[in-house]
């Protein structure tokens, strides 16, 4: 099945915020690194952390460590020089909010909850969460400027930790992630013992979601040649891509299973996950 850049381009122009349309032009060849760059510093705080949206479910001002993940994800995109003076304030700032266990707390306080998730509301930040951790660094140990930054490590270090310590299933993101910074390291041995928790074919629904939200076995081996990809059969990889492929909606873009808790968060989480889309089925020899 080909993919139709031409009628995914058409959703992002009607759909999407500004930092993933530029971030699909880039992907497509069509943008400058630094006009990505630029909108992605529109969530940027004089702190140094990422806020006001960035976590499309996470409107409020301040910084956050799951805005974290997202600016990782996109500094890890563009070319190092670009993204390294960025990279390492974030990291300088998540030192500043990192508990002392090393690990980073699943949201910090906001002053205004309006169009937040209760889920990042609710929450103590005193106490780490492996399932955000993990996330926010997988995609800083893509970012090269941070190799041997100190946050990084004190990060790194409580994941495993808390990964080793695992002796039965845990949440299915807290597995995805788990298993994503593994992959991300070459982890080989620690991936094997996660996958002990994964299902043949890869569905592990997810506690706590709508009654359909599942994760895929893309959300835990997205790439190929990756230690990761020894979890499942090909044939299981192939089902799965032909999924992603046909997921592709009539207006060119894709929808997510999980809710959303604003309007403009709904339409956020579309072009983000529009771009992820295209990225996974590129990067898999499908686009």
């Amino acid at each position: 099945m080909s993919l139709d850049l031409t009628a995914v381009a058409r959703f992002m122009t009607a759909h999407a915020r500004l930092l993933d349309r530029l971030r699909f032009d880039a992907l497509t060849g069509d943008a400058e690194p630094r006009a990505v760059l630029d909108a992605l510093n529109g969530y940027r705080n004089p702190d140094g952390g990422y806020g006001r949206g960035l976590e499309p479910d996470l409107r409020a001002v301040e910084s956050q460590p799951a805005a974290a993940f997202h600016a990782f994800e996109v500094l890890a995109e563009l070319p190092g020089d670009i993204a390294a003076p960025d990279a390492r304030t974030l990291a300088d700032w998540l030192t500043t909010v990192t508990c002392e266990d090393g690990g980073l707390p699943f949201a910090l306080p906001v002053a205004d909850p309006a169009a937040c998730a209760p889920f990042w509301v609710d929450v103590d930040p005193d106490v780490s969460s492996l399932q955000i951790t993990a996330i926010v660094a997988t995609h800083a140990h893509r970012v090269p400027a941070l190799a041997g930054h100190p946050w990084l490590d004190r990060a790194t270090r409580y994941c495993l930790r808390e990964i080793d310590a695992l002796g039965e299933a845990p949440h299915a993101l807290v597995l995805s992630f788990a298993v994503r910074l593994l992959d991300q390291m070459g982890e080989t041995d620690r991936i094997r013992k996660l996958g002990a928790f994964l299902p043949a074919d890869g569905l592990v629904p997810v506690a706590g979601g709508l009654p359909d939200e599942t994760l895929h076995p893309l959300d835990f081996a997205p790439l190929p040649g990756r230690p990761a990809r020894e979890l499942f059969a090909q044939t299981v990889i192939d089902a799965d891509l032909d999924r992603l492929a046909a997921g592709r909606q009539d207006d060119g873009g894709w929808v997510t299973d999980f809710a959303s808790y604003s309007p403009a968060a709904a339409l956020d989480w579309r072009g983000y996950t529009t771009v992820a889309a295209v990225g996974l089925l590129r990067a898999n020899g499908r686009a």
